[in-house]
């Protein structure tokens, strides 16, 4: 029954668009309900060939192929009420049981944070194959004069990071990350109220299944100029934080940071801020600039520290055995296995059916990282391709024993082909 019902969805998913137009405003007497329905499905290949540790990978080369439909529908019930979902469904085969996930550049298939349920089942599982659907949007959002309310799962996005944030609080993502257009969604109730004209107060309760499993914070956001800022602050699972973030326009260039203060309840797993353990940092600071050849490169440019990663790179073995780091960490803490990172990110439009994207993330401590040149080819608005290479550097792992950050990285290619209706 599984097997038929994902069929069902599959075809219904695909033929629906064609059938579900949305329906034109009504005149006279306000905006009448309105109902459409996004479609997005993308097909995905890593090949991925790991460093020679017969230890920490008994097979060097392996492939995973992955598929993700994703269906959006949103009624617009009158104006200022909106109701929104997202549907999805994910196929993932591999080329053996033991098969690499490979840099994280495909999403890793674990809970979601600050979720009451998780709303993911299980259609089909076999040593090479693993299919799953899930609801990760469902929300009711209000939008009154001076004041938005949405409740519900919804996707939550705090910070002025490109890469990297220090006030991410809500199951932010790896930059490596290629299949990252999605942000997973989060029960919450999130209140965002315009006090004057230039500030605004901005309250969310993400809620999991027990209160240290949730975040309860508040932004209070301004600008004055070409310089905005914000103050945040509140309750994530047990830990207290605060924290501040700014940019700014600086002649044709732009600049921002990120500062964060977490007090945690007990000693972190990679220690904290010298003899406090309970204590850690997260700082973000970047900037971006258009450099003026041909059509422009867009570059940015960001330094990360997280405090709750690994000192060195030989801890991070062991670090992942706690559990108490590995859940700080998928439920994104951090961002990094590590304490250091340097990334850029540069990205230039030829025409509008090709763009070439170059990223580099480095680790300042053990000098390791990876260089990922992507292209996109855009066919038409619904049809597109990105092909990646993923080229890590660094000393290579001796047993189990990581002798630096990226070093232990696999060599990657991706490709994917994205479809929309």
């Amino acid at each position: 029954m599984m097997w038929r019902h994902a069929v069902l969805v599959v075809a219904w998913g695909l033929l629906m668009p064609a059938l579900a137009a949305p329906q034109e405003p009504a005149t006279g007497r306000g905006t009448a309900p309105s109902f459409s329905l996004r479609t997005s499905l993308k097909a995905s290949a890593l090949l991925s060939r790991a460093p020679d540790d017969p230890i920490l990978f008994p097979e060097r080369n392996n492939a995973t192929s992955f598929w993700r439909l994703r269906l959006e529908p949103e009624v617009r019930v009158k104006e200022g009420i909106t109701v929104a979902a997202a549907y999805e469904q994910r196929l993932r085969v591999y080329s053996s049981p033991t098969s690499l996930a490979g840099l994280g550049v495909l999403p890793a298939e674990t809970p979601a944070p600050y979720r009451i349920r998780q709303l993911d089942w299980q259609i089909a599982q076999g040593s090479r194959l693993l299919w799953r659907h899930e609801i990760d949007r469902a929300y009711v959002g209000l939008r009154l004069p001076r004041t938005s309310v949405t409740v519900g799962r919804q996707a939550v996005g705090w910070g002025r990071g490109v890469l990297f944030g220090a006030v991410d609080l809500f199951s932010p993502f790896s930059p490596l990350e290629a299949d990252r257009e999605w942000r997973r969604g989060v029960d919450a109730v999130r209140a965002d109220v315009k006090v004057a004209d230039r500030i605004s107060f901005d309250a969310v309760g993400a809620f999991g299944d027990s209160i240290d499993r949730s975040i309860v914070a508040g932004r209070l956001r301004g600008y004055a100029g070409k310089v905005d800022a914000e103050l945040v602050a509140g309750r994530r699972a047990r830990d207290l934080f605060y924290g501040v973030t700014s940019s700014a326009a600086v002649g044709a260039a732009e600049i921002h940071g990120e500062f964060a203060v977490f007090r945690a309840p007990e000693a972190l797993p990679a220690g904290g801020l010298g003899a406090d353990a309970r204590l850690a940092l997260k700082a973000v600071a970047g900037g971006s600039y258009r450099l003026p050849l041909g059509n422009g490169v867009l570059v940015y440019a960001e330094y990360h520290y997280s405090g709750f990663g690994a000192k060195r790179a030989g801890e991070i073995v062991g670090l992942l055995a706690n559990p108490s780091f590995r859940e700080r960490y998928l439920r994104g803490d951090t961002q990094i296995l590590g304490r250091h990172a340097l990334a850029l990110l540069a990205s230039h439009e030829f025409s509008p059916e090709l763009a070439l994207t170059g990223q580099w993330l480095h680790s300042p401590i053990d000098g390791s990282g990876v260089v990922a040149p992507s292209t996109t080819l855009t066919f038409s608005d619904r049809l597109s391709m990105l092909a990646t290479v993923y080229v890590p550097y660094g000393r290579a792992p001796d047993g189990l024993v990581l002798n630096s950050e990226y070093g232990t990285a696999a060599l990657s290619g991706f490709v994917q082909v994205r479809i929309y209706r």
